[in-house]
């Protein structure tokens, strides 16, 4: 089955450039203003949408991330709350690709089933889980593909070629690279190794592979993108959103245009990346 997620993936290869991957956490600061946000990211030029769930006890997010999933745990912000938020979405948006990152605690706790039917019925294409590691894929991942959703599995600078198979069996959609040792946000990445990363994780699998973790601006992504298939923008769009709160914390009128015109700098950088390079 072609998936939304394959579809994009294979557009940008066909415009010669690579996709440009937004993440926001769900409820920053509000369930309303992530929805607007999450509704002009696509016009901005984001390709595919990581949508957060926030957790209370997240293992792999930087400072940043961690204070954006408690800005939302604030809000009020729930794994059903999140699939609304989706479900609304493509009312206005039924081509833009839709992955949804966490932890498995939530998900467990709401019912996996019922979360895979659910997410399905809301328009999740994708799924990144990053606390469920291979071995345990009868958890979530088996069932999730048998549902007819992408499992998005990380691949990082550790993950050596003995072990690629094993992360690579289940994995459908793209593949996400790490590009740094750490959490999110830590540091910049080394854009020599992860060229070298990205080629290597090529020869194990014929997926599109998406580089995120260090990218913080038109310029690093534009250097990412030269070589991988896609951009992953985590941290840095999350700080800008950030940036446009009141002295409250509360969204302002430039929430909005803030996190749009940093995003459309973004894809500027992305698309303008193998241009640059064959020049």
């Amino acid at each position: 089955m072609t998936t939304r997620i394959d579809q994009r993936f294979a557009l940008c290869r066909a415009e010669g450039r690579a996709a440009l991957v937004t993440y926001l956490m769900c409820g920053d600061p509000d369930l309303a203003t992530s929805l607007e946000v999450i509704k002009a990211l696509p016009r901005a030029g984001a390709d595919v949408l990581e949508v957060g769930m926030p957790f209370t006890d997240p293992m792999a997010d930087g400072p940043s991330i961690q204070a954006a999933g408690l800005r939302s745990l604030k809000a009020g912000t729930t794994v059903g709350k999140v699939l609304g938020v989706v479900a609304e979405f493509r009312k206005h948006d039924p081509d833009t690709p839709v992955v949804l990152m966490g932890y498995y605690n939530p998900i467990y706790i709401y019912g996996v089933d019922r979360f895979l039917a659910d997410a399905r019925a809301a328009g999740v294409d994708g799924l990144i889980i990053v606390d469920l590691p291979a071995e345990e894929d009868a958890e979530l991942c088996i069932p999730a593909l048998k549902a007819g959703l992408n499992f998005i599995r990380l691949a990082t600078p550790t993950t050596d070629d003995k072990r690629l198979p094993t992360i690579l069996a289940n994995t459908s959609g793209f593949v996400y690279y790490v590009s740094v040792t750490g959490i999110t946000g830590s540091t910049i990445p080394d854009y020599s190794r992860v060229t070298e990363a990205v080629t290597r994780i090529k020869r194990h699998t014929a997926l599109p592979v998406a580089v995120g973790f260090g990218v913080k601006n038109a310029q690093s992504a534009a250097a990412i993108a030269a070589h991988a298939d896609g951009v992953v923008v985590g941290t840095a769009l999350v700080d800008a959103l950030k940036s446009s709160f009141d002295a409250e914390g509360r969204a302002t009128a430039a929430t909005v245009d803030t996190v749009t015109a940093f995003v459309a700098d973004l894809a500027q950088g992305v698309r303008s990346a193998r241009q640059a390079a064959a020049e």
